[in-house]
């Protein structure tokens, strides 16, 4: 494999500058993505790994330095590079202060366009390896994964030793843990990121149609097949090939999927020949694999080959540490997206945060999240949260307590909160007034 191309963003209005930065940039032999606003920018940075940032700062809605801002918090090791046709000494300021590498003024020529993008990318390689022996926090290159707790280094610390090689990974944990996330951090950081990265979750494909879709099929192979056609397999040839839930996979399908890994070969529905297949596989489960196999629903060969290296992803309670910097990242996310402007959160509603267990894990963070920046009128407060998170009771660690005393302190919570008004307590408590009468008895 040569030498790969640098993927460089191009955020501008003016759809006739980004047109000419693109043809600049492609004559230069870079791969550039485009977007005419920061939104657009936003979701392009989460799903693609950027080496350099090309922005202008007059845009509407929101303006190039809020995309500075954030970008400098969540993606630092990005170089970023400004172009702009209204400079100023306070501006300029204000651009370096916001985390621009460098400023370029319109109109400039393709040789002074060259030079900035040479320096900010010589300077972004520098930076590389000034922090290759570092540990990651928020500063990390894995897309949407932040942390700084010992549960979430742990993780990273796995994805940074297969990251280069093929070799098969098993993601496990709860439901909502990122488990995803942990799949695309392991593609997109490592030196197969220009490759395919192929998600697929298996419990989403009828059983009777997972070997076609995820082998391919040749044309009369069964009912409907009118064509020859690829599978997911050969979609994701040289890169990952992404296996959600896998412990749904019907018997028959995980019995081609460990040829599969054991062969590096995999053969169509209909066909005899033999194809070869170079890709990763990493796959992913809330299940427990082992109870499968006593059960008979899942082979015992296949569990050993996935899991050559195993990666399990806490659950947000066994990283509370974590907490501050998701929601943090959840409200710039939806923040931007649904206001139009960064908001914050008060201390109060981030304690709140901070106490509850977290059963639905970081999904669930992120929807409560959602809810209270559409809810709350600049800043998170209290007041916007779902009320499930407010009463919850604060127990000593380890400390065991009968049901009955549980349940009582809890509705004397919810009755305080409400003033004594026994219609808003049953509400909240999602019981009936008679109900709730019997318990005060």
């Amino acid at each position: 494999m040569g030498l790969r191309k640098e993927n460089i963003l191009i955020v501008d209005d003016d759809i006739d500058i980004l047109e000419l930065l693109q043809r600049h940039l492609q004559s230069m032999d870079y791969h550039t993505y485009k977007a005419v606003s920061v939104k657009e920018a936003l979701f392009i940075l989460k799903d693609t790994f950027i080496d350099l940032l090309i922005t202008d700062i007059q845009m509407p809605e929101i303006d190039g330095l809020q995309l500075l801002k954030f970008a400098n918090e969540h993606y630092p090791e990005i170089p970023k590079l400004v172009v702009t046709g209204y400079p100023s000494v306070e501006g300029t300021l204000e651009v370096i202060k916001s985390g621009a590498t460098d400023y370029l003024t319109k109109p400039f020529t393709k040789s002074e366009l060259k030079e900035a993008i040479d320096k900010a990318l010589s300077q972004n390689t520098t930076r590389k390896k000034s922090k290759s022996n570092t540990i990651r926090s928020t500063s990390n290159i894995y897309s949407d994964m932040v942390g700084e707790s010992t549960a979430f280094r742990k993780v990273t610390n796995i994805i940074d030793r297969v990251k280069d090689n093929k070799a098969t990974v098993i993601v496990t944990g709860e439901s909502g843990t990122g488990k995803e996330l942990v799949a695309r951090a392991i593609h997109y950081s490592g030196k197969f990121s220009r490759e395919p990265f192929i998600a697929v979750n298996c419990a989403a494909i009828p059983e009777n149609l997972q070997e076609a879709e995820l082998f391919g099929y040749m044309k009369g192979a069964f009912t409907g097949a009118n064509e020859n056609r690829n599978g997911f397999f050969q979609a994701a040839k040289g890169g990952t090939l992404f296996l959600d839930e896998i412990g749904t996979a019907s018997l028959a399908v995980q019995t081609k999927l460990l040829r599969a890994l054991q062969e590096k070969e995999i053969t169509r529905v209909g066909s005899q020949k033999v194809e070869k297949v170079d890709i990763r596989i990493i796959a992913a489960t809330n299940a427990d694999l082992r109870e499968e196999i006593k059960n008979n629903t899942f082979r015992e060969d296949l569990y050993y080959r996935l899991t050559v290296v195993e990666i399990n992803v806490p659950p947000l309670r066994e990283r509370k540490s974590d907490i501050s910097l998701l929601a943090e990242k959840f409200i710039r996310k939806y923040g931007i997206e649904f206001k139009d402007r960064l908001l914050r959160i008060s201390p109060e509603a981030l304690q709140i945060l901070e106490r509850y267990n977290w059963p639905g894990n970081i999904r669930e963070l992120e929807n409560v999240i959602q809810r209270a920046v559409i809810m709350s009128d600049g800043t998170i407060d209290v007041k916007d949260l779902p009320d499930v998170l407010k009463y919850q009771i604060d127990f000593p660690n380890n400390e065991l307590r009968p049901l009955r005393e549980m349940e009582k302190e809890y509705v004397q919570r919810v009755l305080n909160h409400t003033n004594g008004n026994k219609t808003k307590a049953a509400e909240i408590l999602q019981i009936d007034r008679k109900t709730l009468r019997e318990k005060l008895k």
